[in-house]
């Protein structure tokens, strides 16, 4: 019987052609010195720049890295759920491609997933964690605004910080939730912890270190999709969508 993966590594990327190897590179660095066995999953948002190229080129150096080349551009919600359903990995983890968090941080979930928790989370908001360099107070408050819609409209009081680019899930939540998920976009992060807590499944946050790409900015066309996306969680949480009872 062939050796089962215990981690998969899952990464949504869209025109990522100048950061994805020197990211793969790092995370397959970490990896090959692990004693399990692993996966690198690269899915691809319709990219129009050479970012399936320069994966399927490292193929040749990575013997775990696989690639998902999506033809048109659906969202990151999309690509993380096809990397998280495609992903054969006991435990399957979604990063950012620009290696903001790196792949180490996955050392400290582990004693939490012993203490019998289905999703460990990165967070950029608890004790402990850092933000190099740190947050603008403009993005800050962008943050808090939609933090609070997000607790106001899904009840996710308990979860600082639900959109940090760093989850792991079991196999068993992975594959129970994502099915479930609809939202395509931005807030897929919050969809899926909505989805979680509905099924029992139990959330612990971690402090990471998150490298702060200042030249990364929310446009307003896409805080407004996120308030959307929102109202549709709350609509399909009202109509009982994510009501699937957990299995055993």
């Amino acid at each position: 019987m062939a050796e089962e993966i215990y981690l998969s590594v899952i990464i949504p990327a869209f025109n990522e052609e100048k950061r994805i190897e020197a990211t793969l590179k790092d995370i397959s660095g970490y990896l090959s010195k692990q004693n399990y066995k692993s996966e690198i999953i690269v899915v691809s948002d319709g990219s129009k720049d050479k970012t399936a190229e320069v994966v399927n080129n490292l193929k040749l150096k990575i013997a775990n890295l696989r690639l998902i080349d999506n033809k048109e551009n659906h969202g990151k919600g999309f690509v993380t759920r096809q990397g998280m359903l495609e992903a054969k990995g006991k435990f399957r983890i979604f990063t950012d491609a620009d290696n903001s968090t790196t792949i180490n941080h996955v050392e400290k979930m582990w004693p939490e997933f012993k203490e019998g928790f289905d999703i460990v989370i990165g967070s950029r908001e608890i004790e402990g964690a850092v933000l190099d360099p740190p947050q603008p107070e403009e993005r800050r408050k962008k943050a808090a605004a939609f933090r609070l819609l997000t607790d106001i409209f899904t009840g996710l009081w308990d979860i600082i910080d639900s959109q940090c680019g760093f989850k792991c899930f079991t196999k068993e939540a992975a594959e129970e939730i994502f099915p479930l998920t609809k939202i395509d976009k931005f807030s897929f992060d919050v969809e899926a912890l909505v989805i979680a807590k509905k099924l029992g499944y139990r959330i612990k946050e971690i402090p990471i270190t998150w490298k702060n790409d200042l030249a990364t900015t929310v446009k307003f066309k896409h805080m407004v999709q996120m308030g959307f996306d929102l109202i549709k969680i709350r609509i399909n949480m009202i109509l009982g969508k994510y009501n699937r009872k957990k299995h055993g």
